[in-house]
């Protein structure tokens, strides 16, 4: 079976819709790098290092130079005491001292060792254990036990675990006795009382500040309501979003003169049956704009129309765009004469193979199939460069050392950060830096405002 016609009204919304966040050709913007940010330059440089690549052309020397001596005013910027880049400088902290190295090494452990310890403890001194027992000193030590557990305090759980150990009424518990044997000798229990033993130290205590100059810690009260409101912030905008997209199907609904309908759907799963990996894919779609061939039958197969993924920022389509085209690509290897199951929030929806099969990641196709929707407000001065690209260049070991030299008060010149340039040319791992323009602007020429997307919808269907 073909696949059905899409409606004029979709091709009207997608063309017509403002597009507040789009960014401009560098060939368009006037070159003003002597009096730009240190990130512009970045980015003009790279991609004037892009361009001559994809030219097979080396990179003009004036180009290097723009880039190495942009790059070190962005590192002299980011390491300013008041208004410098709190995560650089715990970076560069790290670098340079190594009880913070030790102290953050361990720290990524961290989470996974105190699981670990608590349910070691539970298995010997839970509540509920404690209650088995006739109080008494083995009783009392059993609680002081949990309450170590309870409170991250691991060196003195080290220390209730070995009077536990020692007491003469455990001799016989030969239970009880491994239990204790396991939790005194757990690598995860070392490496709890070495982060604490750190904790102390003065570098350390900097580092850590710095991170929470960041953001709140990992595991804190705060990190967790600042997760909360992070998922209700991005719940929202899907919200909104999905609305917008139910706005469009009603329209589209309206104007239909066959017995064809629109539906949407949230929180659309790809299913394990599509023939492609689903390794660092997309699986999961916001909402989804369906067309059904009979407005009758709601088994009827659908196509797929318009993908529409929410963001709270607009950094963050920059950021998920590689993923999402990884997600299509996944869908697009569906067989033809094969029909799909898909789990939405509204059910499960089965879809056409042959719909799947004609989606395309190329430019005019996504133009056709995918909208980024947001309700921040579009910077009147936008970023060139990429929040992921701008850490990447100063997670460089050259950009660290090049700091660290800074930050010792040594000499520390621009040309020691060429490194950088070479890998940005010459590595695999630094494509997505020299391609993050073009990438940035295909992201943002996906996005746009949700009272945009609503105002298109509205103006087509009057003209319609």
């Amino acid at each position: 079976m073909s696949l059905l016609p899409l409606s004029p009204l979709i091709d009207q919304v997608l063309r017509t819709v403002a597009r507040r966040y789009r960014l401009p050709a560098f060939a368009d913007t006037p070159d003003q790098t002597q009096n730009a940010s240190p990130s512009t330059v970045l980015a003009i440089a790279i991609e004037q290092a892009r361009s001559a690549v994809a030219c097979a052309e080396v990179p003009p020397a004036s180009a290097k130079r723009l880039f190495v001596e942009a790059l070190a005013r962005l590192i002299h910027e980011a390491m300013r005491t008041q208004s410098g880049d709190p995560v650089f400088q715990a970076m560069v902290l790290r670098h340079r001292t190594a009880q913070v190295q030790e102290y953050a090494s361990l720290s990524t452990h961290a989470d996974h060792d105190r699981r670990l310890i608590h349910a070691s403890v539970n298995a010997i001194a839970h509540p509920a254990k404690q209650q088995r027992r006739l109080p008494g000193p083995q009783r009392e030590a059993l609680a002081q036990l949990h309450a170590c557990a309870s409170s991250s305090s691991w060196s003195e759980l080290h220390d209730a675990a070995r009077r536990l150990r020692d007491m003469p009424e455990m001799a016989n518990e030969s239970s009880f006795e491994r239990g204790l044997a396991r939790l005194l000798d757990s690598p995860a229990l070392e490496r709890l009382r070495r982060l604490d033993a750190l904790a102390s130290d003065d570098l350390v205590r900097q580092y850590r500040l710095l991170w929470d100059g960041h953001g709140p810690r990992s595991g804190s009260s705060n990190a967790v309501a600042h997760g909360v409101a992070s998922q209700q912030r991005g719940a929202a905008v899907e919200a909104l979003a999905a609305q917008a997209l139910e706005a469009l199907a009603q329209r589209l609904n309206e104007a239909q003169s066959d017995r064809a309908s629109y539906r949407v759907v949230t929180s659309m799963r790809a299913p394990p049956s599509l023939p492609a990996s689903p390794e660092r894919a997309k699986t999961e779609w916001d909402a989804v704009l369906l067309r059904r061939a009979s407005a009758d039958d709601e088994t009827t197969l659908c196509d797929v129309c318009l993908f529409v993924e929410a963001k709270a920022s607009v950094d963050a389509a920059t950021t998920d765009l590689s993923r999402l085209l990884r997600g299509l690509r996944l869908l697009a290897h569906a067989e033809e004469n094969v029909a799909y199951s898909f789990e939405t929030r509204q059910g499960t929806v089965r879809l056409r193979g042959a719909s799947l099969r004609a989606l395309t990641t190329d430019e005019a196709g996504l133009a056709k199939k995918v909208l980024y929707c947001c309700d921040a407000p579009a910077k009147t001065t936008p970023r060139l460069l990429g929040a992921a690209s701008r850490m990447q260049l100063l997670s460089a070991q050259a950009s660290l050392e090049f700091a660290t030299a800074f930050a010792d008060g040594r000499h520390a010149d621009a040309q020691d950060l060429e490194p950088v340039w070479h890998e940005l040319l010459e590595s695999p791992r630094w494509r997505a830096v020299l391609h993050q323009y073009p990438m940035l602007r295909q992201a943002r020429d996906l996005m746009v405002h949700t009272e945009d997307l609503l105002a298109a919808i509205d103006g087509a269907a009057e003209n319609g």
